[in-house]
């Protein structure tokens, strides 16, 4: 069965005149909201957090954790608890703004491989409840801020499983050489001090990650064998695979579907189950990219073009590297489409330059459009995952604004940064 993230465009899209999200003309919220434009559309949301459920409601207990990570706000966090949606997150930054978001903070885990005291004594005061336990280091700190606070914390460990996934190397996190989590020769010796010294933790299970816009599917029946092994042998109950089913950035991705996926898992689990004896285990699966990136597109709007003689035609958007980074990051590639012309023909090869000042600032190379004129408005796909998370103010250009848009109504979600926004931290020394 086809699900959410195997679409290129949200699913909610329309062609009329012009392009068309969650019941709303994008040239309108162009003109009503500026651009660059982060526009999400909440129907693709819910659409993909129920493939989630459905895929995996043979399994009785199965807790869905969103990975923040992938898009952060407070919006976006109410949204997907009221999906009924628990919270994986990564910083202080993350765990504040679903609190603020009035989310349950039980079902929220904290996880990462520095985190610091102050921010895992925010995670405590709040009532984060599970915190996943990177490295020596950190068990012994959190054991002190849980000290200090008399309370004892519910934690997991987290593992590298050993798995390589074929994904780009900067986002493969489950083999053996990665800076997350203990290597499992190390988990005796972690468990040993939970046990004997570090008496403010309580360890329910293991955590892993393999790795992230993942397309394989035989990987995550490994991680599960490796997973149910391992909380047998040590009398635990809890697993945490992560998420990184992949996205269709382009016509040429194909990532699985995640009822393929789920069938997987579970298939697995239930084997082994029976081969290690042991009672079904909570398992936690951790989505991110596959549950927002499809929902959001970019708008921008075209500015200046050169023609290169006997070379490329480089057109300029008035957005870039500080709304995008990843084309310059991991030559991540993206479809685009004109929102106001969305069915002209007369095509013409161009390059979709940023407006930034660094020759590497390409969204994308080499795609053929309608011939584009200044104030064109281009639509890029799938930008809903990392895109506003890894955004900056590179050459002091304020972040852009965020629209979450429904049965044809558009709300702003993040507020357009201004010049004023950018001076705000600043100080002039005496």
């Amino acid at each position: 069965m086809k699900s959410t993230n195997q679409y290129l465009k949200p699913l909610s899209l329309k062609v009329n005149e012009n392009l068309e999200i969650g019941g709303c003309d994008t040239v309108e919220l162009v003109e009503k909201f500026g651009t660059p434009l982060y526009v999400v559309d909440e129907y693709t949301i819910r659409s993909i957090c129920r493939d989630y459920k459905e895929a995996f409601k043979a399994y009785e207990n199965v807790n869905m954790m969103y990975a923040s990570k992938a898009l952060c706000t407070m919006a976006t966090s109410k949204l997907l608890a009221s999906e009924g949606f628990g919270f994986d997150v990564v910083s202080a930054g993350e765990i504040y703004t679903v609190y603020k978001a009035g989310v349950d903070m039980s079902k929220v885990l904290f996880n990462g491989n520095n985190k610091s005291y102050d921010e895992l004594s925010l995670a405590i005061e709040l009532g984060v409840g599970r915190i996943s336990a990177d490295n020596f280091f950190e068990l012994a700190l959190l054991n002190e801020v849980a000290k200090a606070q008399n309370k004892t914390i519910d934690i997991l460990l987290r593992i590298t499983p050993g798995i390589e996934c074929h994904t780009h190397k900067y986002i493969q996190t489950g083999h053996l050489d990665s800076k997350f989590g203990f290597d499992l020769t190390q988990v005796d010796e972690a468990v040993e001090l939970i046990k004997n010294d570090y008496t403010n933790l309580k360890l329910h299970g293991l955590h892993a990650h393999i790795g992230s816009q993942i397309f394989e599917t035989s990987i995550y029946g490994d991680e599960i064998e490796i997973l149910v092994k391992e909380i047998a042998r040590l009398g635990l109950n809890e697993i945490n695979i992560g998420g990184g089913i992949g996205v269709k950035y382009t016509e040429n991705d194909c990532p699985p579907s995640v009822y393929d996926v789920a069938e997987i898992i579970i298939n697995r689990l239930n084997e082994c189950i029976k081969k290690y004896n042991i009672e079904p285990p909570a398992l936690f699966i951790e989505p991110g990219r596959s549950i927002i990136s499809t929902a959001g597109v970019t708008l921008y709007t075209v500015g200046s073009s050169k023609q290169v003689p006997n070379g490329r035609k480089y057109v300029a958007v008035d957005g870039g590297m500080s709304d995008n980074i990843r084309p310059a990051m991991y030559g991540a590639e993206y479809t685009v489409q004109v929102a106001n012309k969305p069915d002209v023909q007369n095509l013409q090869k161009v390059t979709i330059a940023g407006r930034f000042c660094e020759s590497g600032d390409i969204l994308i190379k080499d795609v053929e459009l309608p011939e584009l004129e200044e104030g064109d408005i281009l639509c890029v796909y799938n930008t809903g995952a990392y895109n506003y998370s890894m955004a900056s103010n590179y050459n002091r250009v304020p972040k852009p604004a965020m629209v979450l848009v429904n049965d044809s109504l558009s709300h702003v979600i993040v507020a357009r940064e201004t010049l004023d926004d950018l001076i705000s931290h600043d100080r002039i020394s005496q």
